[in-house]
């Protein structure tokens, strides 16, 4: 019974002991074979660029539509009778061309009743003048008295003043008679016609429309943010302004002619105009084109890749590499942005900015510039733009 207990009191022994020598032995081996989960990670890889100096044009593009710069419905002044239509639909006309003419018999009547009427009422006049100075020789021999004198004079004076009513009135019959010969008041292309031979026309009547197609406007918005450039560039002179269609790539090129006084409260816009020689009617009123226009330029900008700048809640900013070969934040303001580039503030030229590799960093955190990243002048590309 005692060699029994001897022999599981040694058995305990043996395997208690082996039990501390794996444990010992095992914590020592992974010690010296693993890592520190506390260790300190190596530096960030990251690929670098210098901000570059250079003029940026701010360029503003929109949606505008194409509208006349004048158009009128044509409608006669008077009631009559179409007698014939000298012009045709979509023809181009010049201004004073004879367009419609009206059944002027009775205004050419009345003119003549009214320059008959006048020329009784001047021999009536003439007659009156010569009874009149042939009194004031009587009276001077003492055989009228004064009184029939002036009664001849008064006679003269309302003679002459109707006389005075009758060439107004000439006139009068001569405004409605050329009423009937109506004429296109400026230049401009012919609208649909709706009056034939014939027809009976009154003032409400509309004959046609004549639409100014040279030149011709383009309209569309613009942010307000934009005005104050806009104005600055008007006043230095003309502000070119450049328009191609939605099916093609041809350009055609203007001027800005209009700033409107009031900026759109709701909609935080202001309605400018474009003007524009339109000889060859490439613009059609009512087309949608899109505009563009160079507002004003950034002089000695400082350009750098789109893709260095981070916005979040915090801000805008980018990663720039430190004496200390760490990373350092640098707040910016995005001026404008053209293509891949953009004009920013708050840099002051000479920092080495993180293009690529900025996703895993941290401000402080060390950085080694890649060996073949891009070098430190390398050119920004500013050609393609966009607004």
């Amino acid at each position: 019974m005692k060699k029994t207990s001897l022999a599981s009191l040694a058995g305990a022994i043996i395997v208690v002991g082996g039990g501390i020598w794996y444990l010992t032995h095992h914590s020592a081996e992974s010690a010296g074979g693993q890592k520190s989960p506390n260790a300190q990670q190596g530096p960030t890889v990251v690929s670098i660029i210098a901000p570059k100096r250079q003029d940026v044009p701010v360029e503003l593009q929109a949606n505008g539509t194409v509208t006349p710069i004048s158009t009128v419905d044509l409608h006669p002044q008077t009631t009559s009778t179409i007698a014939k239509v000298h012009i045709k639909e979509g023809q181009f006309v010049k201004s004073g061309e004879l367009m419609f003419t009206l059944d002027d018999r009775t205004e050419r009547a009345n003119v003549d009743k009214a320059q008959a009427q006048v020329e009784r009422d001047r021999a009536s006049l003439a007659d009156y003048e010569r009874q009149y100075k042939r009194s004031l020789e009587l009276l001077d021999k003492k055989f009228i008295a004064q009184g029939a004198v002036d009664t001849l004079k008064s006679q003269v004076d309302s003679a002459r003043a109707l006389l005075q009513a009758d060439v107004a009135a000439v006139r009068s019959a001569s405004v409605d008679a050329s009423y009937t010969a109506i004429r296109a008041p400026m230049t401009g292309r012919v609208g649909a016609i709706g009056v034939y031979a014939g027809s009976l026309v009154q003032m409400t009547t509309s004959l046609t429309t004549i639409t100014q197609l040279d030149p011709i406007t383009v309209a569309f918005t613009l942010p307000e943010s934009a005005l104050a450039g806009l104005m600055a560039a008007q006043r230095q002179g003309a502000v070119p302004v450049q328009v191609t269609l939605d099916n093609s790539s041809v350009a055609v090129n203007g001027k800005l002619s209009f700033i409107d006084n009031t900026v759109d409260p709701i909609a935080g816009v202001i309605r400018v105009k474009a003007e524009f020689e339109n000889k060859d009617t490439s613009l059609w009123p009512g087309q949608y084109v899109n505009t563009k226009l160079i507002s004003h330029v950034l002089k000695d900008a400082t350009v750098i890749p789109q893709n260095a700048i981070i916005s979040n809640t915090h801000g805008t900013f980018i990663y720039a590499v430190d004496k200390d070969q760490s990373a350092k934040v640098v707040n910016i303001k995005r001026l404008y942005a053209f293509g891949d580039n953009a004009a920013v503030s708050g840099l002051n030229g000479d920092e080495q900015v993180i293009v690529e590799g900025k996703q895993n960093l941290r401000p402080g955190g060390k950085v080694r510039i890649a060996a073949a990243d891009k070098p430190a002048d390398a050119k920004v590309d500013g050609t393609k733009q966009k607004g």
